[in-house]
């Protein structure tokens, strides 16, 4: 049984019938232009958005799961996130246990750990930079440990080693039985460490496979009208622009 399933998934001019799977113990990645769908598909799937079409989690339909249950279930981290308050990294990330309407502390120590931010946990968020802050949202829907875990851009506004670290997060946390779906424009990253990606155009899904499925010249000049050059033989594999 997949963890999420969508059936002709709809958002009023924004994504078109999309049909896809999530699977205990997968990394999926969404790929696509600017405006392709990513952050709507994502929305949708956690309920921020009125959407045509079936939501299953589990086998439920996912309307008839009470809100406080489906956000322990379905975790997500907005592309853009914000703090109103100047609170600790430790508090922030305290916050994503409101689902459970508790403070373990346990869990909490543990998305700290898993986000790489211990050496700032006492720090006020803000006096990080837009980095340090990425990976403290990240932690912050860590600490609620969903079984599914949406996360949108996460590696937008990191330098290449915390990229890394963020994509073995995500690989690590997907690995432990949880799925995990990531929007990501980097291609490369892509190939390395999704097991299956789908391709967004225009709202509408154009294919979803695995990497060496999707990641072709055809598809991906067409989805971003530029022509690719693409090496997923070579160790890790490469996309980029022609």
């Amino acid at each position: 049984m997949a963890l999420i399933s969508t059936d002709n998934l709809t958002v009023e001019q924004r994504l078109k019938a999309v049909s896809l799977e999530l699977h205990r113990g997968e990394l999926l990645g969404l790929i696509g232009a600017n405006g392709a769908g990513k952050s709507t598909l994502l929305h949708a799937i956690a309920g921020l958005l009125p959407a045509a079409g079936d939501i299953t989690i589990e086998g439920r339909a996912a309307d008839s799961i009470p809100p406080h249950e489906r956000a322990r279930v379905v975790g997500i981290q907005p592309q853009a996130v914000s703090s109103a308050w100047s609170l600790t990294v430790h508090d922030i990330v305290a916050l994503g246990r409101m689902p459970w309407g508790d403070e373990d502390e346990t869990a909490i120590e543990r998305a700290i750990e898993r986000a790489g931010i211990v050496a700032f946990r006492d720090r006020n968020i803000d006096h990080l930079s837009g980095g340090e802050r990425a990976r403290v949202w990240l932690a912050r829907v860590l600490a609620g440990e969903p079984e599914a875990l949406l996360v949108d851009e996460p590696i937008a506004s990191l330098d290449i080693h915390y990229q890394l670290a963020v994509m073995e997060v995500l690989k690590s946390y997907s690995r432990e039985q949880h799925g995990v779906i990531v929007a990501i424009h980097d291609l490369s990253l892509a190939a390395r460490f999704c097991d299956r990606l789908c391709l967004l155009d225009k709202g509408e899904m154009v294919a979803i496979g695995t990497p060496s499925e999707v990641l072709t010249e055809a598809l991906l000049s067409t989805a971003y009208g530029v022509p690719v050059d693409i090496d997923l033989e070579r160790n890790p594999p490469v996309v980029l622009p022609r």
